[in-house]
């Protein structure tokens, strides 16, 4: 059973990757346009948080202000889910230490160049060197974190034989 459901676990790879992929195939308009809604989400749910309701002036005023911020964090989290998705198969298939982390970094940073290189033919997109570097860092945290949990929680289940990471 274990070879019909080892290979299908990078399935969430695959798919990350079709996702990061048909986000970056929106137009620029739309692109914009979404991740707007996402910083008014932000600030609606900020204001409920900390009791102040803010009305829709205030809302598009503090939306502005983090929209730019909202958009790298959205490439940083893409990039890490992405990486946890690439890192965990290879643990599974027993790669461990230095080698899960190089592995998995150039498959995340490869795929964020050519994802950026795909934003070219968009339009009202393009390429950007700083969005390949925030893309980067999102998949090294992503790979520290899979490394880490898996020393963490993997390491200590019983009859789990614990490896030099």
């Amino acid at each position: 059973m274990k070879y019909v459901f080892k290979p299908l676990s990078f399935l969430p790879a695959i798919l990350m990757m079709y996702l990061i992929f048909t986000f970056s195939g929106q137009s620029g308009e739309s692109s914009a346009e979404l991740s707007y809604k996402v910083s008014c989400k932000v600030v609606e749910i900020q204001g409920t948080l900390t009791g102040q309701h803010y009305d829709d002036y205030t809302i598009a005023v503090k939306a502005d202000a983090i929209h730019y911020k909202v958009r790298k964090v959205a490439h940083m989290t893409e990039y890490f889910l992405l990486a946890i998705a690439v890192a965990f198969p290879f643990y599974v298939y027993g790669l461990r230490g230095f080698p899960l982390v190089v592995l998995t970094m150039l498959i995340c940073v490869s795929f964020a160049g050519l994802d950026e290189y795909h934003q070219s033919f968009v339009a009202g997109r393009g390429p950007s060197k700083k969005d390949v570097f925030i893309d980067s860092c999102g998949a090294f945290i992503g790979v520290i974190f899979v490394r880490i949990f898996c020393w963490i929680f993997l390491g200590l289940l019983p009859g789990h034989k614990k490896r030099k990471a």
